[in-house]
């Protein structure tokens, strides 16, 4: 029988144990802002060690910055994945948001393969994903949750989409898995990608469920922006999708998965309590007039937030929380009567025509 690729080659979701040792010294040093970045105190090109280690004068394509708290179990796939599909125009961030389960002791391990830094106190996933972004210098960021992971190819596509349409938005495909790293073999490599492209994120037609392990953007649109908002410890990804939304094109891949998103007990999506409470201050957002775009582009927001009232209320019903889904439904209803009509009309006119790409 074929052994699965995971468990005999480097290009699987896993590095080899051997090339986790630092050869290198570890500088720690401290930011304005008490935050620990664990640097390398040089840098070098072709170790075999740590394939894909840049000159700092070559111009990074790729920052991936991976995001953890208190991850130790999940931590290292995550890395590795990350570390696997490194190129020479790639650099590998990873913050620790104050972990006290070991997992910078786990981080500190790969010595030089990564930069490093490690914040003083739990501050959330968006203030951790910001600082990665201000380490960076990579033209796109991907970001990764530290219990997620990138497919082999996930650069390969990402790069075939940067040369052919230069989006401002990519928005990945996800696969979900629970317990072990699901097996990849050889056969398994996708030998094209199937997207959609959109003039900016509210105009996909198709449905897309946000997840920050499944975005791509462009850095300085990114930074236009002023990143993630330290206002939404759920549901932030929505919110940073509309606020990008009248910035630039937007691509949307529905083949191959790019992002393994692990299932397990620990989820943020599974406190729906939570999430009911974060949609509320989206709809107050929507409706002070914080979102760009304005009058004119209102139906289009409208339409996009409509979509997740609805399958938020659908959940609250699901789980009880029928209060609480009845009050969403009445505050949300003219957000989701711009989705149905937005879905009829897409039905009438048809969907914007996919593109395949060769790998």
């Amino acid at each position: 029988m074929t052994q699965p690729l995971s468990a005999r080659q480097p290009h699987a979701l896993a590095l080899r144990n051997g090339s986790r040792q630092a050869t290198s010294r570890v500088i720690p040093t401290t930011d304005a802002r008490g935050e620990r970045e664990d640097s390398s105190a040089s840098v070098r090109v072709g170790d075999r060690s740590h394939p894909g280690v840049a000159s700092p004068a070559l111009q990074m394509r790729f920052s991936i910055v991976v995001t953890s708290h208190n991850q130790r179990e999940f931590i290292r796939n995550a890395v590795d994945s990350a570390l696997s599909v490194r190129t020479a125009d790639t650099e590998v961030i990873v913050v620790d948001d104050a972990s006290c389960d070991g997992s910078q002791e786990v981080l500190r391990q790969y010595g030089d393969a990564i930069r490093f830094a490690s914040l003083e106190t739990n501050r959330g996933a968006s203030t951790a994903r910001n600082h990665g972004a201000s380490m960076a210098s990579g033209n796109y960021l991907v970001f990764l949750d530290g219990d997620d992971v990138l497919s082999p190819w996930a650069l390969q596509v990402y790069g075939r989409i940067v040369q052919t349409v230069k989006p401002k938005l990519i928005l990945a495909s996800m696969r979900w898995f629970s317990g072990a790293l699901p097996a990849v073999y050889p056969q398994d490599h996708p030998r094209e990608l199937q997207i959609a492209e959109y003039e900016d994120y509210t105009q996909k037609d198709r449905t897309y469920g946000p997840s920050a392990s499944a975005i791509v953007i462009d850095r300085r649109t990114f930074l236009e922006v002023q990143g993630w908002s330290n206002d939404f410890p759920v549901m932030e990804d929505l919110d940073l999708l509309i606020r990008l939304s009248d910035l630039g094109p937007a691509v949307q891949i529905f083949s191959p998965p790019t992002t393994l998103y692990r299932v397990h007990a620990g989820n943020t999506v599974n406190n729906v309590p939570r999430y009911i409470e974060q949609m509320h201050k989206l709809l107050d957002k929507e409706k002070v007039g914080t979102y760009p775009g304005g009058r004119q582009r209102r139906f289009a927001r409208y339409a996009v937030i409509g979509g997740h009232v609805s399958s938020w209320v659908e959940r609250a019903a699901k789980a009880g929380l029928y209060r609480d889904a009845m009050r969403l439904a009445a505050l949300g209803w003219p957000m989701v009567l711009a989705a149905v009509v937005r879905r009829f009309s897409v039905a009438l006119r048809g969907r914007r025509p996919c593109e395949n790409l060769a790998l």
